[in-house]
């Protein structure tokens, strides 16, 4: 009994103890922290910044804590001296984070001006790269445009609009391949700032293809390809490797037709400012599903056979080089190709084919009257339409393009008969373009030799074209990399471009030449602007 009664109590006072101890800690505690909130207290003109990683802060996403226990401590006063010796203190901490964070915001100055200039040092580079740009920006290449009447018009809607494919009146809703027949006019093939040109080359290169047959004529295999909305392309296979070189002993009406030279036409036309050729694009197709299987042309569906490594083969019906011993073949079955934008329906829009003065003789042993006779222009001149308006130098203008790219196979061009005479050539056809690069055909200079005339406008352009700034090589390069063909392999070796700066330094000194020894060389195109606008 004794024992229990001690036992109480000995329990009794260990709770006792336990609660005094626990009280004494509470008491401490609180001390320590009313101490320890009053040591922390800031002036309040200081500012504490949580952005800077300083010890002691307050980590970011606390903030609205810290400021419920500064705002608590802040009714704490401290003696006199001690206020003063902390205020100092904290005014002195605060002058060095100041001076630090001015540290920090005069690097990051530096830093972002550094950044600013070499963002603005890359900016210039990228936009001095860009060759392209800066040729198509320059006043030569935006001329005034005439003012056209309702006959410069190729075509007009009611003209182009046929009764079944309920075409609103409003152009917006046309598709991209009529809203650029729309466009063409008596003095361009296509505006070249035209949202619907690079809308049909798009669509040549990406949409579905409805149907594929056989064009009837030439010498070599050519396709028509329909798409979707009516849209019709020109195609023209891959018959041989693009830095192939035309044989010396072959003649040139003996060569192959080239698809990345039917490309790179368009591309240089559009480069010299012309805008004459229509637009052309590259692509890959299958030949299985996108020509075999699609084509309702029966003469076509026979010519197709495997060639004996697997590879899909056909060859069509043409006059030369459509047999089993002159194939286009896909790899097994793809196949590059480039895309002509056919021009308007002749029932629509009828064109003219002439004969060029300048053409061949297409005889292995027959020289031209122009191969014989030096003075032959004097005849050309006299003979329409030569004899008067601007037909000449539309001509010289081809003949540049043709000495360019080395395309000795020009004997016609076109024009659309609604205008007349008065009106640009069509630079079509130029599968032949980009055949030797190791030497230039100066028989295809001969007309401007002979005729010494040149429009104003084309000989500043060329001008332009010679300067570092504007090479013609250069800016083919940029211009050729927009096809979707370049990303398998450049459409021109670097040999068919360098050649092109070495030709135009030809083309210039033969005008050159010209204004040495003949007054009236310029065709003044320019009359009644200021040409000083449009010097380099």
């Amino acid at each position: 009994m004794a024992r229990q009664i001690v036992g109480h109590l000995s329990h009794s006072v260990c709770l006792v103890l336990t609660c005094l101890s626990l009280a004494l800690h509470l008491i401490l505690a609180l001390f320590c922290l009313s101490v320890l909130q009053t040591s922390c207290v800031i002036p309040p003109s200081s500012s504490c910044s949580s952005s800077l990683s300083f010890p002691g802060t307050i980590p970011h996403g606390k903030q609205g804590r810290s400021h419920s226990l500064s705002s608590q401590s802040s009714s704490h006063k401290l003696p006199s001296r001690m206020n003063g010796d902390f205020t100092n203190m904290a005014v002195h901490i605060d002058h060095k984070v100041e001076a630090s964070f001015n540290m920090v915001n005069e690097k990051e100055k530096d830093k972002n001006l550094i950044g600013t200039k070499m963002a603005t040092k890359v900016s210039q580079q990228v936009s001095s790269r860009s060759k392209l740009e800066a040729l198509f920006s320059h006043p030569l290449y935006n001329l005034p445009r005439p003012h056209l009447l309702e006959d410069d018009w190729l075509l007009n809607e009611e003209e182009d609009e046929e009764d079944d494919t309920n075409w609103t009146r409003s152009a917006e809703t046309h598709p991209a391949w009529l809203r650029y027949h729309l466009g063409i006019s008596r003095w361009e093939l296509y505006d070249r700032k035209d949202p619907s040109v690079a809308e049909v080359t798009q669509q040549m290169a990406t949409q579905r293809i409805l149907s594929a047959v056989q064009k009837s004529g030439g010498t070599q295999l050519k396709l028509i390809m329909s798409f979707p909305n009516y849209g019709q392309a020109l195609l023209k296979p891959m018959r041989q490797e693009r830095d192939a070189e035309t044989d010396f002993n072959l003649f040139y009406f003996s060569d192959f037709e080239r698809h990345n030279a039917e490309i790179a036409a368009f591309h240089l036309d559009r480069v010299l400012g012309f805008c004459r050729i229509p637009p052309v694009v590259g692509r890959l197709i299958n030949v299985t599903t996108e020509i075999r299987a699609i084509t309702t042309d029966h003469k076509l569906s026979r010519t197709f056979f495997t060639s004996p490594v697997g590879n899909l083969c056909f060859h069509g019906q043409c006059e030369y080089y459509c047999s089993t011993e002159n194939p286009v073949c896909g790899r097994p079955q793809v196949l590059e190709v480039s895309l002509a934008s056919m021009l308007p329906d002749l029932s629509l829009a009828p064109r003219r084919s002439w004969r060029s003065p300048w053409r061949r003789s297409y005889s292995r042993t027959k020289l031209a009257p122009w191969e014989k006779n030096p003075d032959y222009c004097d005849t050309v001149k006299q003979t329409p339409p030569y004899s008067q308006g601007t037909r000449l130098v539309d001509l010289i203008d081809m003949v540049i393009l043709d000495f360019l790219m080395s395309n000795m196979d020009r004997h016609h061009y076109e024009t659309f008969e609604k205008f007349g005479n008065d009106t640009f050539l069509l630079h079509l056809d130029n599968g032949r373009a980009f055949g030797r690069h190791s030497v230039d055909e100066p028989s295809i200079l001969v007309p401007l030799r002979q005729c010494c005339r040149i429009r104003r406008s084309t000989l500043m352009r060329l001008r332009l074209l010679s300067l570092p700034g504007f090479r013609l090589s250069d800016v083919m390069r940029e211009s050729l990399s927009q096809d979707p063909l370049e990303s398998v392999a450049p459409l021109l070796s670097v040999q068919h471009l360098a050649v092109l700066d070495r030709r135009l330094k030809t083309i210039l000194q033969a005008v050159h030449t010209c204004l040495e020894h003949h007054d009236d060389v310029i065709h003044d195109d320019l009359q009644g602007y200021d040409v000083n606008l449009y010097r380099h």
